[in-house]
């Protein structure tokens, strides 16, 4: 496999939702991450080192958020739609799907391609190969029975006046849905923009644009009129004192909450 830039870091994120999922107390269930790791010729450890640190453990807790608010939505909407922006490598389909969940994965073609190679596809999957910035997206979107939209380790990529936009756009096209989204605290954007993050393997991974503190993060409450609500969600507790206890009330205080390395909001429209 051969990916470089933005398209690599799917690999970093399935390496260590793999890494958790093979533990015996893991705090993530993902036997499609293992699956792929396993299946794909790439020098994971190499370039992303061996896991250990907690890397992987944060990485599943930040997931296992995620998968959390899918699953509220689909207790409350078991028919309605999820979309997945910049999805790359991500399996949540196969931990959260229902049986009756219509599910549309949006991401640029050679990614979509390398899902259409590597993941089995079901009727209620489809794979759309468009930039999340593109607004086309949106028309192919059904959002009678409610909807539900997912950006993972998406949108610290692109510029902030590219990501208020993106909230506002979709504030104004799906009433009534939801956005659940990750951020990277301001301090740690500029780290990367610097060259100063590094993984324990050969990985560089490419800069974050734009970083949350708490004036980003009252403009993007404001993105649009139809902005109702964008609150911080707290990672469920983890394994080990650091996980289970620490960072939980940390990330109690939403002032030591958003300079956590990883923020996940939800917005309702």
């Amino acid at each position: 496999m051969d990916l470089e830039g933005v398209p690599e870091t799917l690999l970093w994120t399935l390496y260590h939702r793999a890494i958790e999922a093979r533990r015996p107390d893991a705090v993530l269930d993902d036997p499609k991450a293992v699956e792929l790791v396993d299946a794909i010729d790439y020098p994971f450890e190499e370039r992303f080192g061996s896991g250990e640190g907690g890397r992987s453990q944060w990485q599943a807790l930040r997931v296992r958020c995620f998968d959390l608010e899918v699953e509220r939505f689909l207790a409350a909407h078991p028919d309605g739609t999820v979309v997945a922006l910049g999805e790359g490598l991500e399996t949540q389909f196969w931990r959260v799907d229902n049986g009756r969940v219509e599910w549309l994965s949006v991401d640029l073609p050679e990614t979509v391609a390398l899902r259409r190679q590597l993941l089995p596809e079901s009727s209620r999957q489809r794979l759309l190969a468009c930039s999340a910035l593109d607004p086309s997206w949106m028309a192919e979107v059904d959002a009678s029975r409610g909807v539900l939209l997912t950006a993972q380790g998406l949108l610290m990529y692109f510029e902030y006046d590219e990501v208020r936009q993106l909230v506002a756009t979709c504030a104004e096209r799906f009433p009534g849905g939801v956005l659940v989204f990750d951020a990277v605290p301001c301090w740690l954007s500029v780290r990367s923009r610097h060259g100063k993050l590094k993984s324990p393997g050969s990985y560089q991974a490419p800069p974050w644009y734009w970083g949350l503190n708490s004036q980003t993060a009252r403009d993007l409450a404001t993105a649009g009129s139809n902005v109702v609500e964008l609150r911080e969600l707290r990672l469920p507790p983890g394994r080990g004192a650091l996980f289970g206890s620490v960072l939980p009330r940390i990330s109690a205080v939403r002032t030591f909450r958003l300079r956590l390395p990883i923020s996940v909001l939800l917005a309702r429209f």
